[in-house]
């Protein structure tokens, strides 16, 4: 493995995040080559400034995507049918993960109802089944980034991986470009010199196809005219263009702007995606490929402050797990780490494997630059970045300098673990959110003062704030001891049934006017952990994204009525929130089934065809049913129930035993050792219509 194999894995998937931030403000097809140039000239900056940047299909796949190897492909390499397992359970049905844009338009719906109807991959996304044109669209190389991030330093492993990945639902030269962008992309944690990593890419495809021969042409192009981009992207559009690679989004020419953006930029990060932007067609898709390829090549010295900064080592996305749609880069660099590893069946090193938690949240700034989505209230105090001038543990901290406070002037320094529509400046890929920080978990970090101004050291306090009042829960104010290092730990109070989307400190001074407070603090080794004990109270949540927080909806029709959430549909039916990687723990709701024979909750449900469902089963029964790619009734037991009349429904999940009670009566116990962890929920599996309220989850 590279000796710097986590720091090139995180500045390759920083390049990729910030290559489909540039690109996607320009990528509908209303911004022409033309219209892009006379709108912007020169890119060298973001054209569009986002509260926070919304889901992407482009990052959506790459992440979900993946999980076929923790899923099925736990001890061999993947296949198609792996990777279709995953579509399958992490999208929702027409909503996020990827362009619901019709059966026979859209490549990734066409190959996700096929997938539905039984059409097993590679045969989901054939030339075959759905024609030459569908089947080479440019979807075959936008999702498959991460697959090349996992195998460094071997092309043809990466390109095989990309292919069975891109096999669900594309075929011939948009199978090519999986494997060209995972081998340039393998091959960039060994070599930084742009020559070699198309060469290499180009390596692992048919030299006759028709991928190969646009890329030689712009290289041959590049040959005769080596400062004159917008001549080759002329080229392009005249040999290459759309109206002769039909379809939505075909790859060739989106192949040629690839290859023209790499070869033009000549090594350098900043100047490819730019490139890429500016040459228009799939911006987004295009500078999210080639941002990949040079985060890795160039590493993060070679990416600019302007483009890394908003992103600030946190995206989000929108797939079927609102817990996991919330993402820490820095953290998820060093997951793919350990899966590259694994993959390499070589050891992974013990510390990358202590600094990794799936459950928790631990942000520990070890990797240069790393600010783990930190946040300042008040930029006008305050302003943070990594350091490695002090740390309690390793070699990083997080600092927040403090310029010229006086007493009752205050910062909030926090971490946000929730989202809603308002922190959005558009509805892009339709995300959905469960809490990455609940009440009864404990917040703990180590903070170093190093005052340089002022007569009163400054103190901080411990907070929390409502999502949906914005109301803020401060503890107790703590003076801090110039130059030493204080351990903070509090306990996340009683949020009262709403959701927490800020989780910090507020950093107040004390000094007088004269002399003001002025200084730094460092932040270390930041943890949120241990067992949740909450309530959702729906008088205090919202409908979001065509969902109700903090839910994820696949299929039905939901609604906020009379304090409850309220499912109408004609279909199975699922809505998921919580930790995904929650064990043991207990779920109460309170259901009154309104018509229909099927009211249940979910448990450990790890998407929407891996889970169990327990509840009422039609007529005086209740069951318990495990969804394993397809329902398999594990127990039942009669019930007298009836419509319109509330039960509280209490469910538990304990090591292999799973217990139903209603209304404080065990009416059910079983053992199974399928799922021992996963989401929580409510569905059916029939046409209904249900009330749900009062939902309470509680680790145990």
């Amino acid at each position: 493995m590279p000796s710097n194999y986590l720091e090139k894995l995180y500045s390759g998937y920083l390049g990729m995040n910030i290559g489909i931030r540039l690109g996607a403000p320009v990528e509908p097809t209303i911004w022409t080559y033309e219209r892009i140039q006379s709108t912007y000239g020169d890119i060298t900056d973001y054209v569009k400034e986002f509260k926070n940047f919304a889901a992407d299909d482009d990052a959506n796949g790459p992440f979900y995507f993946l999980r076929a190897l923790y899923d099925d492909a736990k001890d061999r390499d993947i296949t198609p049918n792996d990777v279709a397992r995953a579509w399958l359970n992490y999208a929702r049905e027409g909503i996020g993960m990827f362009w619901w844009g019709g059966y026979g338009v859209s490549t990734e719906h066409t190959a996700y109802i096929n997938l539905k109807k039984g059409i097993e991959a590679p045969q989901s996304g054939s030339i075959e089944q759905n024609g030459l044109i569908i089947a080479e669209q440019i979807g075959g190389q936008i999702f498959i980034d991460t697959w090349g991030l996992v195998n460094p330093c071997n092309p043809k492993k990466a390109a095989d991986f990309g292919e069975a990945a891109a096999r669900v639902s594309h075929d011939g030269e948009g199978v090519l470009g999986a494997r060209f962008f995972c081998a340039a992309i393998s091959k960039a944690f060994e070599t930084s010199d742009i020559n070699e990593i198309i060469e290499a890419g180009l390596a692992q495809i048919p030299a006759d196809s028709i991928y190969a021969k646009v890329s030689r042409a712009v290289l041959a192009f590049h040959a005769q005219h080596p400062n004159d981009f917008r001549a080759c992207r002329d080229m392009l559009e005249r040999d290459w263009g759309y109206d002769k690679y039909t379809g939505v989004c075909h790859i060739i020419p989106n192949a040629g702007v690839c290859v023209l953006s790499m070869i033009y930029g000549q090594g350098d990060f900043n100047r490819t995606v730019e490139i890429a932007t500016m040459c228009g067609w799939d911006t987004d898709c295009n500078a999210g490929n080639v941002g990949t390829v040079l985060g890795v090549a160039c590493g993060l010295e070679g990416i600019a402050d302007k483009y890394r900064k908003p992103i600030n080592d946190s995206i989000v996305m929108s797939g079927i797990s609102g817990f996991m749609n919330i993402l820490d880069i820095p953290t998820y660099a060093k997951e793919l780490a350990i899966l590259g590893h694994r993959l390499a069946n070589v050891p992974c090193p013990e510390g990358l494997v202590e600094s990794f938690t799936e459950h928790d949240i631990y942000f520990d700034f070890e990797l240069p630059g790393s600010t783990h989505n930190i946040r300042i209230s008040d930029p006008f105090f305050c302003q943070a970045k990594h350091s490695t001038e002090k740390s309690f543990k390793g070699t990083g901290s997080l600092e927040v300098v403090f310029d010229r406070m006086v007493r009752g002037e205050k910062s909030k320094v926090f971490y946000k673990p929730f989202y809603t529509r308002d922190d959005f400046s558009d509805e892009r890929y339709s995300p959905t959110f469960a809490p990455k920080a609940s009440s009864g978990q404990k917040v703990s970090m180590q903070i170093f003062l190093d005052q340089w101004g002022g007569n009163e050291t400054m103190g901080i306090a411990p907070y929390v704030r409502l999502s949906k009042s914005k109301k803020e829960l401060v503890q107790g104010y703590v003076k801090l001891v110039d130059q030493e290092w204080v351990h903070i730990e509090f306990v996340l109070p009683d949020s009262e049934g709403e959701l927490i989307d800020e989780v910090g400190i507020v950093l107040e001074a004390y000094s007088t006017r004269k002399p003001k407070s002025l200084g730094r603090i460092f932040i270390d080794e930041f943890r949120i952990y241990g067992n949740a004990d909450y309530t959702i109270d729906f008088n205090k949540q919202l409908s979001n994204f065509g969902c109700i927080t903090p839910f994820a909806h696949n299929n039905g029709a939901w609604s906020l009525e009379n304090g409850a959430m309220y499912l109408m549909t004609a279909e199975p039916s699922e809505a998921y929130t919580g930790n995904y990687f929650a064990k043991d723990y207990s779920v109460s709701v309170q259901l009154n089934p309104q018509s229909g024979h099927s009211h249940l909750v979910a448990v450990r449900a790890q998407g929407a065809m891996r889970g169990y469902h327990v509840g009422f089963d039609g007529a005086n029964q209740v069951s318990l049913y495990i969804n394993n790619f397809g329902f398999t009734k594990l127990a039942s037991a009669e019930f007298p129930w009836q419509l319109g009349k509330d039960y509280d429904f209490k469910v538990t999940v304990q090591g292999n035993t799973l217990t139903f009670a209603i209304d404080g009566q065990e009416v059910l116990k079983h053992t199974d050792d399928t799922f021992d962890y996963g989401m929580f929920g409510v569905s059916t599996r029939t046409a209904a219509r249900t009330y749900f309220k009062h939902i309470r989850f509680t680790e145990i």
